[in-house]
């Protein structure tokens, strides 16, 4: 097959374009898109941004609490079967209680809220290093100082919005995350066919869309 030959459809790339905006929450930027490209789409997409949107935006605002209460309100049920994310969603508000140096009130919320949990050994090791936290007068230049950056918060972000979309029978991931992905899986293997030379940087996301 000569791949450079391969013509790519406009309208599929417009539909991977526009699935990638849907799924981030970029409502105007999605609805000028649509305008600008005469693209025939359902309103939908409108109701679903609505109802995700708020909530991605509590979890990047440090505030998963209200996260949780907006999640149970659309998406009832959907915390109590992944408990990993809500253990993720209940220690991020531990760790924005440590940041505003509420240490007593840190310490009564996790007695609340975070104690069943370490019953479980699969969490034991996690809350250990938020409890960790309050041992610091600065945790932000301690050695946990991941667990109080925006990555982490935009990974918590991430993993409720893709919940979100699963439970409303939308995809999860996008098209472009997949076609990045197989690119990623491409590149490796024409690079072991190579002899392991390195024939691309790194690939990541992050560069990529730089």
């Amino acid at each position: 097959m000569d791949v450079e030959n391969v013509k790519v459809d406009d309208n599929d790339v417009k539909k991977v374009l526009l699935g990638y905006l849907v799924h981030n929450c970029f409502k105007e930027t999605a609805e000028a898109f649509i305008a600008s490209t005469e693209m025939n789409c359902s309103a939908d997409f409108s109701m679903d941004i609505d109802r995700r949107k708020p909530i991605y935006n509590h979890v990047m605002g440090g505030e998963p609490l209200k996260a949780i209460d907006l999640t149970n309100g659309v998406a009832p049920g959907l915390l109590l079967d992944n408990k990993d994310l809500h253990f993720d969603l209940l220690t991020l508000h531990f760790i924005e209680l440590v940041r505003s140096r509420n240490a007593i009130g840190a310490l009564e919320f996790a007695q609340r809220e975070l104690t069943p949990f370490g019953k479980e050994k699969h969490y034991v090791d996690k809350l250990q290093d938020c409890m960790a936290l309050l041992a610091y007068s600065e945790p932000e230049t301690s050695p946990l100082f991941s667990l109080l950056s925006v990555d982490y918060r935009q990974n918590i972000a991430d993993m409720l919005n893709r919940a979100l979309l699963d439970h409303g029978k939308l995809p999860s991931y996008t098209s472009m995350e997949r076609l990045l992905q197989q690119f990623t899986l491409v590149s490796q293997r024409l690079q072991q066919e190579q002899g392991g030379k390195d024939l691309h940087a790194s690939f990541t996301l992050r560069t990529f869309l730089a």
